[in-house]
Parts: structure tokens; C-alpha cells; sequence
């Protein structure tokens, strides 16, 4: 079945949620990475290569797992497709009942339920099960590559933000530099997943910045301990 190009609501979720996970990850592992082995050396050079191979290490880690549970989901769609195709050329009748429950269930009466179902199983049956009883579009799936993409892409981005500041910024500030620049980059992710999600942007901040300021006080620690 040819699939439509039009993305849907939850196409487009499902690749901006890969894609703000996948940009929250790459900055605190990258950050993570920085002060763990800055507890353990002061070699700059060390810190940077340790950090930049972590950095494509998260993008790739993200883009495949991303993949892999998308397209898991996409498969199981297909399933239930297929499985659906089969029931209305074996026992459409049963079929008719499920969209009339539906509605029922949704307070509509008996005889209209019924009434709508026989409309609409004549007009697009198969549509009309998968909206109701999976809240499945029909030729719209989940794509593994979209949300893999994205991924890749958001680790990447959001562990340079940490690495970049570690990078340009003065030996005596390169520590307060970082913090500041993963304070700022969690802190966006926070507001973008917020407005996003039709969240609240001030709590999702806030969540997301102290969360990253643990996230370097146990690598800082880790590092020392070892």
C-alpha cells in the first residue's frame, strides 16, 4: 500500500520526540564525559578527545535505538492493518459490531451507533475500524527513519553546546563555561519539549537544569573517586 505523504499529528510528534530525547542525551553524556575525565586528568587534549568520541558514540547509540523501536511500532501497525483486512473479508459483520460499540461507548444510542456503522462500512470500512479501534490513519505509519534521523541529529547538536565551550573558552573559565553552556541547552530542551507537548515551560526547565547540574556533580564525583 502506497503511504501518504502528508504527515500526520503523531508522524510529526514521534520525530520531534526522537529528536528533543536525542538532543537532552548528547549534552549530558558529552557533559558528563568532560567532567568525569577532567576529576581524573588536566590534560586538555585527553578531555576533548574523550569527549568528541562520546559525542558521535551518543548520535549513533540514539539513531539506532530510535530506529529500532520505531520500526518495531511501525511493524506492529502493519500487523494490526493486515489482521484487520483479513477480519473484513472473513466477517464484516463482526467488524460493523466493533464500530457500533464505539460509538456507544462514546454515548451515542444503540440504533444510531448501528446506523452509522452500516454508513460507514460502506463508504470506508477499513479506515474506519483502524481509526476507531486502534487510532491507526490508514497508510500512515511511524517512520523509523525519521526518528532516526532526528536523533542523530539532536545528540549531535546538543552535545556540541558543552564541547564548543569547553573548546573556545579560557583555561581558568573552561569548568563555569561549560556548566553555563549545559545550563543553557537543557534549559531549551526543556522549554521546546514544554511547548511542544503543550507542557508547562517553567517546570520542564527547571526539571531539565537540575537534572543536568546532578548529572555533573556525579560525573565530577565518579571521576575524583576513581
Amino acid at each position: 500500500m502506497k503511504k501518504n505523504t502528508q504527515m500526520t499529528m503523531e508522524e510529526k510528534l514521534n520525530a520531534v520526540r526522537a529528536g528533543v530525547l536525542g538532543s537532552n542525551d548528547g549534552i549530558l553524556t558529552v557533559v558528563g564525559v568532560i567532567f568525569s575525565v577532567g576529576a581524573a586528568t588536566t590534560n586538555q587534549f585527553t578531555i576533548m578527545v574523550a569527549a568528541v568520541a562520546d559525542l558521535f558514540a551518543c548520535a549513533l547509540s540514539m539513531a539506532s535505538g530510535e530506529y529500532a523501536s520505531v520500526s518495531a511500532q511501525s511493524d506492529s501497525e502493519k500487523v494490526v492493518v493486515g489482521r484487520e483486512k483479513d477480519r473484513l473479508a472473513q466477517n464484516p459483520d463482526a467488524v460493523a459490531n466493533d464500530i457500533s460499540q464505539f460509538f456507544v461507548n462514546r454515548g451515542v444510542t444503540k440504533q444510531t451507533a448501528a446506523a452509522i456503522a452500516t454508513d460507514l462500512m460502506q463508504k470506508a470500512p477499513l479506515e474506519t475500524i483502524l481509526q476507531c479501534k486502534y487510532n491507526i490513519k490508514l497508510g500512515h505509519y511511524v517512520s523509523p527513519v525519521e526518528a532516526a534521523f532526528s536523533s542523530l541529529f539532536s545528540a549531535a547538536a546538543g552535545g556540541v553546546f558543552p564541547l564548543v565551550a569547553m573548546w573556545l573558552s579560557p583555561l581558568p573559565l573552561k569548568y563555569p563555561m561549560t556548566i553555563l553552556a549545559t545550563v543553557v541547552a537543557v534549559g531549551l530542551t526543556g522549554w521546546l519539549s514544554a511547548r511542544l507537548g503543550h507542557g508547562l515551560p517553567g517546570r520542564a526547565i527547571i526539571r531539565n537544569i537540575v537534572l543536568g547540574l546532578i548529572t555533573i556533580a556525579i560525573h565530577f564525583g565518579i571521576g575524583t573517586f576513581f
